[in-house]
């Protein structure tokens, strides 16, 4: 009887123990696609949104497609192939990435796009961004202030596919072009891309002289960070540099006295929402929010960075 018993307890163990992997197998996943995390802005979508994933009781896997629209493709192949509840997605170029949302919306998953639109609606359930053109245009003010609302200056600007990048330089034309001795005598693209934008600063500056350039006004902290470097080595120690996104890189610059100003995006509660959102309609079918939506950005200056971190302002 005692080993009947103990066979019938064993049996029990197991059973349950199986009930607990399957449990587990059956949570529900939500998978996560971003740019590459050598750029901690992406990094920061990636923590954010997973962290709220796990908060939520949601499994969830992570993948970077590194601006690639090949990668970017796999990468909606395996959430689909996973059967996944939901994507977050900061995508790898408005237009490409089309396709893959709608492939994904065909098999029954939504999507929720941060940081980057895509050029269609009605594919995405929702796509969350700061608002780029607000954003730059705070940085554009603060900039031509600190030129003294006159002298030569060089943009760098982003990606050619990113909306983002596009927005931007409208945003800081838009107010700079109003002041007839701001002069631009460069506007170069380096993708977003610190080496790059370190390569073409170097460029620029033998090419117009060091005396020549009062400042730099770029599209986003990273290329930034290459445009100090570069600046600095050239002994260009009073340039006025602005960057966008609010990265603890610039922060630090910024508190040194090196770069003046950046726009902070509040990325990470963008991420948070994201998953908040896709819980809720996987939930719901459905949520109470606007398919585009836009988050005001905050100018970063050396009166406040000190409370920056990660991607967002302390109180």
């Amino acid at each position: 009887m005692k080993k009947i018993v103990a066979l019938i307890l064993a049996a029990l163990l197991v059973l349950s123990l199986f009930s607990v992997a399957a449990m587990a197998e059956d949570k529900p996943l939500i998978v996560i696609i971003t740019p590459s995390h050598s750029n901690p802005y992406f990094k920061t979508v990636a923590d954010s949104a997973s962290a709220k994933a796990t908060e939520l009781g949601y499994d969830f896997l992570v993948i970077q497609h590194d601006d690639d629209v090949t990668k970017q493709s796999e990468a909606f192949d395996t959430a689909i192939a996973r059967k996944a509840a939901a994507i977050v997605c900061d995508n790898a170029g408005a237009d490409a990435s089309i396709e893959p949302v709608q492939r994904a919306k065909a098999a029954g998953i939504p999507t929720f796009l941060v940081d980057r639109e895509i050029n269609s609606t009605g594919d995405a359930v929702a796509q969350m961004v700061s608002n780029n053109y607000q954003g730059a245009s705070l940085v554009a003010e603060y900039f031509v202030e600190q030129m003294g609302e006159a002298g030569n200056y060089v943009e760098l600007t982003g990606k050619e596919s990113d909306t983002n990048a596009g927005v931007r330089s409208k945003g800081f034309h838009d107010v700079i072009d109003q002041y007839a001795d701001m002069k631009m005598i460069e506007q170069q693209t380096a993708n977003w891309s610190q080496t790059e934008a370190y390569s073409k600063m170097e460029s620029i500056i033998q090419a117009q002289g060091a005396e020549n350039i009062k400042g730099v006004i770029c599209g986003n902290d990273t290329m930034a960070m290459g445009v100090i470097e570069a600046c600095l080595k050239a002994g260009m120690k009073d340039v006025v540099v602005c960057g966008f996104d609010g990265s603890n890189d610039v922060r630090d610059s910024i508190l040194r006295g090196e770069i003046k100003a950046t726009g902070l995006q509040p990325i990470a509660y963008i991420a948070q929402q994201a998953v908040v959102q896709a819980d809720e309609y996987i939930k719901n079918g459905k949520t109470d929010k606007e398919e585009k939506q836009l988050m005001d950005c905050v100018l970063i200056t050396i009166d406040n960075a000190a409370k920056l971190d990660n991607f967002a302002l302390a109180d």
